[in-house]
């Protein structure tokens, strides 16, 4: 079966990374930092991604956090489509749930007009926030549809996607546009391409779903590692060829952070982690500076949430954060790896992102 999306899926490493490197960015807003410098940062962020080899730059749906500025996927990426020009652009991701299936389809359609065959359309089951604030989205005081009734919204926003609801269908009268429909009236000239459809997970649901739909997944390894092996090899074991992709093709995303001094690339993932761990126990905040991080006055029990959490996060050195990445790449083998930094500054993330490009020898140094 022909791999109808090889080019946009699978990418040849640049270098002597092993696998494409990429990039997720949920426009962290730290202390004394406001979000229009955060997403100034994202498009910084993006540009160096694009000039230094990165195989593609996604952004996150995330609410009601003050630290992160990323509630809207597809605001951002237009944005972003503006700045870049070869770069693919995706949502990683998009919380289904969230939305009308239809709603998606136009945003990712009009992101596809504006940046074509560079759009990944990134999806997740869970809401990317607390129930409260997942019902103020939806307008519901109970959440009567959500993760349970994510493979019927998948279904119906594939169908807008492609605009082939049967006859009968109570919308195939109704098209998502810019979409396919447009090709197919008089004087129509649509390109056929639309997003690249992925789903993202921290468990083994949509890892299943993944394989037995043909797709291409991305698991959430920064934060959910123990799940990882075990998620992949589900996705593996479950697979069936599609029209997508003729065999698997997964992806992590990893917490990583390089600088030129090891000492100080712990001091500020200490900042994630802290920012971590204030979100885990109902105080979500802006990230802490590297000295507010340090000065904390941790609790045994907090103490230990922070060296669990940093256990999983590859930081030091360019040369050991390689190592650490070639390292995972072996015990998983994925296929591509999705690095981010939730850190407090702009100049230590955008450094890191420079020096692991040097260590693996991309472009434009």
């Amino acid at each position: 079966m022909a791999d109808v999306q090889d080019d946009t899926i699978r990418a040849t490493p640049l270098g002597s990374a092993p696998v494409p490197l990429s990039v997720l960015d949920l426009a962290t807003v730290g202390s004394g930092r406001t979000a229009r410098q955060a997403l100034g940062t994202t498009v910084d962020l993006a540009r160096l991604a694009e000039r230094r080899g990165y195989h593609r730059f996604w952004v996150a749906e995330h609410h009601s956090m003050p630290g992160v500025a990323s509630s809207s996927p597809a605001v951002i990426l237009a944005h972003l489509a503006a700045h870049t020009d070869r770069i693919r652009l995706g949502s990683g991701g998009v919380m289904l749930p969230n939305h009308a299936p239809l709603v998606i389809a136009e945003q990712f359609g009009i992101l596809e007009a504006l940046a074509p065959g560079r759009v990944d359309l990134g999806l997740g089951r869970a809401p990317g926030t607390d129930g409260a604030t997942a019902a103020a989205l939806r307008r519901q005081d109970r959440l009567t549809e959500g993760a349970d009734d994510f493979p019927e919204q998948l279904a119906e926003l594939t169908r807008f996607l492609d605009d082939d609801f049967p006859e009968g269908h109570r919308y195939a009268r109704i098209h998502a546009v810019p979409g396919p429909v447009q090709g197919r009236v008089p004087g129509g000239v649509q390109r056929a391409d639309r997003p690249s459809i992925w789903l993202l997970g921290s468990s083994g649901f949509s890892a299943r779903l993944a394989g037995l739909l043909g797709l291409p997944f991305s698991f959430a390894h920064h934060f959910s590692s123990a799940n990882t092996v075990p998620a992949l090899e589900l996705y593996r074991d479950s697979f069936r060829p599609s029209a997508v992709l003729d065999r698997p093709y997964a992806k992590i995303g990893v917490q990583a952070l390089a600088a030129d001094d090891p000492k100080e690339a712990r001091r500020q993932v200490l900042t994630g982690a802290l920012s971590m761990l204030r979100l885990r126990t109902g105080r979500p905040g802006l990230i802490p500076s590297p000295d507010e991080a340090e000065r904390y006055a941790y609790g045994l029990a907090e103490q230990e949430f922070v060296a669990d959490w940093l256990r999983n996060v590859v930081f030091g050195s360019a040369e050991e954060v390689r190592e650490g990445l070639d390292a995972l790449v072996k015990r998983t083998g994925v296929d591509e790896l999705m690095i981010t930094a939730n850190v407090h500054g702009p100049e230590a993330r955008l450094r890191s992102y420079e020096l692991i490009a040097d260590a693996y020898g991309l472009p434009g140094a």
